[in-house]
């Protein structure tokens, strides 16, 4: 039996999983099984993974979106550890090695997980990485605030999703959020603050699901406001502590929507830049009045956001690599 699968996502982008096969095969030198789910794809992706060796394919004649491939590639696997990994990005050599062993290490723990390198569009690594710091223990009330798991970073016990459930396809795009608030809400989680994976960053131009920030940004207000805020450890709670979880949910809504804007100004895209204001401020007025008394980050983002949106054009970059530690 594997101890660890890997499932990976794909649709019509059959060019990118040789590089994210390669690197998940890479990430461990236990038994790891990696499952590749093609979300019904136009193209010949059984016939690339057929070229390449140890993977399982998994083929969905209807399109499911990432959540249910995900689901169906949780249903193929067979691994006691689980973790996903998008066909554009790159597990680090050896990450996977460390996270395993932290959780053996730590027997009541539902998840680990790390940094992620933050990649341009043509999937070369820069210097920066996210997050900068990565909380552990019990997390539950940070994660309701916001996300800061890097999907790919995280590793989790199959035996969690008994409790929790599967991932939500209704929600694409936070569907990881949801099961990561889930999980926290239940269990522990631990963390190593060092980079596992490279990640393509979405970006206002990028293309990737996570780029349309209005909607990430409606469908986590629902999903806050609907499910997120009843859970039992809420109702269980203060009202001092449920009123300031929520007033930093919505700081962090707007945030995020007065952030992409700027991003969209610098890309040209003024239509959706003005959309994103309205939606702030239809959200939350008093959250953009706070955040428009700190505008020191926003003069920083409209100087340097046309440098991360454009894809760099130098030679790639060597990948940093994590050193084995094994007993």
């Amino acid at each position: 039996m594997p101890e660890v699968s890997i499932i990976i996502t794909t649709h019509d982008r059959s060019h990118l999983l040789p590089r994210a096969i390669k690197s998940a095969h890479a990430s461990s030198c236990r038994s790891v099984e990696v499952v590749v789910v093609d979300d019904a794809s136009d193209e010949d992706t059984a016939r690339v993974c057929s070229s390449l060796p140890r993977v399982k394919y998994v083929r969905l004649e209807r399109n499911q979106g990432v959540a249910g491939a995900r689901n169906q590639g949780i249903l193929s696997s067979r691994g006691e550890y689980l973790s996903f990994l998008d066909d554009d990005d790159i597990r680090l050599e050896g990450s996977l090695d460390e996270q395993v062993d932290a959780l053996e290490g730590a027997p009541d723990a539902g998840f680990v997980y790390g940094q992620a390198i933050i990649g341009l569009n043509d999937g070369n690594p820069t210097s920066d990485f996210y997050p900068k710091h990565c909380p552990n223990g019990d997390i539950f009330w940070k994660l309701l605030e916001r996300n800061f798991v890097p999907c790919g970073t995280a590793v989790f016990r199959r035996a969690c999703l008994n409790r929790v459930g599967m991932l939500d396809p209704a929600i694409p795009g936070i569907d990881d959020w949801d099961l990561w608030i889930r999980i926290s809400e239940l269990y522990p989680v631990l963390s190593l603050e060092r980079p596992a994976i490279v990640w393509r960053k979405s970006t206002p131009v990028s293309g990737q699901g996570t780029s349309n920030a209005l909607r990430i940004v409606e469908l986590s207000a629902r999903r806050f406001k609907e499910n997120w805020s009843s859970l039992p450890r809420v109702l269980q709670s203060s009202a001092q502590a449920r009123k300031r979880v929520s007033r930093r949910f919505y700081d962090n809504m707007t945030n995020h929507l007065l952030w992409d804007a700027v991003r969209s100004m610098a890309a040209g895209q003024w239509l959706r830049s003005q959309k994103n204001i309205l939606a702030a401020m239809r959200l939350s007025s008093y959250s953009v009045a706070r955040a428009l008394l700190r505008p020191k980050s926003y003069r920083s983002l409209l100087t340097h956001a046309p440098k991360e949106i454009m894809a760099s054009k130098n030679s790639p970059r060597r990948l940093p690599q994590v050193v084995r530690s094994r007993s």
